[in-house]
């Protein structure tokens, strides 16, 4: 019975590996644009404002997170039986919760500081925290990144002690760990996503609210010469965005859920979370004005060398032929 469920697994796993290479490979051709180009202009001495900052540092962030769950599935797949593997596996998932830490974080970073930048209320306390986290944004990213590593660490060291020393199979786990039944996965994930998560919802609904009402006052005033579909993009931004860390957060609830009371392994979730995250940062590039025009010149340069290379084996073929 054990040998047929390890075989099963790694059967499974084997499976998830396909989409989660190709996730990786399609993750590192479009979160090294945001960073190449964020990189390529704080290189040339060019201002960088607190939102590329906080968009490169996510696609960072998203890289690795994408790695390490690909590594995961790697070692569970061909390298499982080897003596040191269950050991493995935890340090390997908890680097990867201490990336989707920060992918919680800077997505709730980015919705403040949009929110800050955007809103139009003159409040004390806003335009305090507006002149404080604007410029600070670097700091705060650091802070953000030593608060993920002491969770991950405090889970990694609970989950250590714990690890069983055989790396022997449950029959029910999916999986190579025996002790699915402690609770230090909920609570480090409750730490490290309730936060975060509440900033992120009370800054994105507070910025949706606060456009709502300047595109209705604006509509009232009756003035045609006032465009509207700035503020209405943005609402959409918000909206798209809303909806993706939405998803992002309940997936991995839902996996820590099963495992902790089923002691069942849904890796196919994180895996489509990272698939997720792609056409997000694809929606990061098309709503940034900078990397939008970066991306429209690189399509150019792309198509241009295409056709270039299509004309060029035209005449050597029409050359050929008049010969």
């Amino acid at each position: 019975m054990a040998d047929t469920t390890e075989s099963d697994s790694k059967l499974i796993y084997l499976i998830l590996l396909v989409p989660g290479l190709m996730a990786l490979i399609a993750g590192l051709v479009i979160h090294s644009f945001i960073i190449g180009v964020n990189v390529s202009d704080w290189w040339r001495g060019r201002s960088v404002t607190p939102v590329d900052l906080i968009v490169t540092s996510l696609g960072m962030s998203r890289i690795c997170s994408q790695s390490t769950i690909t590594l995961y599935l790697i070692v569970f797949t061909f390298f499982v039986n080897s003596l040191d593997s269950h050991v493995s596996l935890v340090i390997i998932y908890r680097m990867y919760a201490f990336f989707t830490y920060m992918n919680i974080w800077l997505t709730s970073l980015l919705s403040i500081v949009l929110c800050l930048k955007i809103s139009n209320l003159h409040t004390r306390l806003f335009l305090y925290l507006r002149r404080i986290i604007l410029h600070r944004t670097g700091r705060l990213i650091v802070v953000f990144g030593i608060l993920s590593a002491l969770n991950s660490l405090l889970s990694l060291l609970l989950a250590t002690t714990k690890a069983p020393k055989n790396g022997t199979y449950n029959d029910v786990i999916d999986g190579p760990f025996t002790d699915c039944s402690h609770i230090t996965s909920i609570y480090a994930f409750a730490v490290g996503g309730f936060f975060p998560l509440l900033f992120y919802s009370m800054s994105s609904v507070l910025l949706f609210v606060s456009l709502y009402h300047h595109t209705t006052r604006m509509k009232m005033s009756s003035n045609l010469s006032i465009n509207l579909e700035t503020y209405y993009s943005v609402m959409n931004f918000i909206s798209c965005t809303f909806l993706y860390n939405t998803l992002y957060f309940i997936g991995h609830f839902v996996t820590i859920f099963y495992y902790y009371f089923y002691c069942i392994n849904f890796t196919w979730i994180l895996i489509v979370l990272g698939i997720l995250s792609l056409p997000h940062s694809s929606y990061l590039i098309y709503k940034t004005a900078k990397l939008r025009s970066q991306m429209f010149k690189v399509l150019q340069d792309v198509t241009g060398f295409f056709f270039q290379s299509r004309n060029s084996e035209n005449i050597e073929n029409i050359e050929i032929v008049s010969i």
